[in-house]
C-alpha cells in the first residue's frame, strides 16, 4: 500500500491551507461546521428555533418519547466545506415582533465569526426564515 487514506468525499473535504508541516491532510466535515453554525445561531437573541416545519414536528415527537437530544445539534442547518471554505444554509424561526433583517444580519455575523474561529473561510451564510414563534421565547437547550 502507498499509505493512502480515503474518506467519504461527500462527508469531508480537504483543507489545503491547514496542512501540517509533517505532511498529510486535514479535513473538516460538513457536520462539524453545521454544529458550530447552529450553536452560533441559537445564541442570537430573537432566534426562537432552527429547522423547518417537518424537522420541528419530528423533533417534538422525539421529545415526547424521551429522545429529545436526537438531531438537535445540526437541525435547521446544512453546510458544505470545500477546501478551506464553507457555505452554510440555515432555516430559522424568529420570535414575533423581531425585525427580520436585523436578526438575520446578527445570525450571519455570529455564524461567520464562529466558523472562521476554527480556521475556515465562510463564503456564504444563506438564511431562510421559516416561521415566527408567537409565544414566549423557548428555553435554550444545552
Amino acid at each position: 500500500m502507498q499509505g493512502e487514506w480515503h474518506m467519504d468525499h461527500e462527508a469531508t473535504q480537504e483543507m489545503g491551507a491547514m496542512s501540517s508541516a509533517a505532511g498529510g491532510r486535514t479535513q473538516v466535515s460538513d457536520e462539524v461546521v453545521e454544529k458550530i453554525a447552529v450553536a452560533a445561531a441559537r445564541a442570537v437573541p430573537g432566534v426562537a428555533e432552527l429547522g423547518g416545519d417537518v424537522a420541528r414536528f419530528f423533533n417534538s415527537v422525539l421529545d415526547r418519547v424521551g429522545l429529545d437530544q436526537v438531531g438537535d445539534a445540526r437541525r435547521g442547518c446544512s453546510a458544505h466545506v470545500t477546501g478551506d471554505a464553507a457555505v452554510v444554509n440555515l432555516v430559522l424561526v424568529i420570535q414575533a415582533g423581531q425585525l427580520v433583517p436585523e436578526i438575520t444580519s446578527q445570525v450571519r455575523a455570529r455564524v461567520t465569526e464562529a466558523v472562521e474561529a476554527y480556521g475556515l473561510r465562510v463564503d456564504e451564510v444563506n438564511i431562510r426564515v421559516d416561521d415566527v414563534a408567537m409565544g414566549p421565547p423557548s428555553a435554550p437547550t444545552a
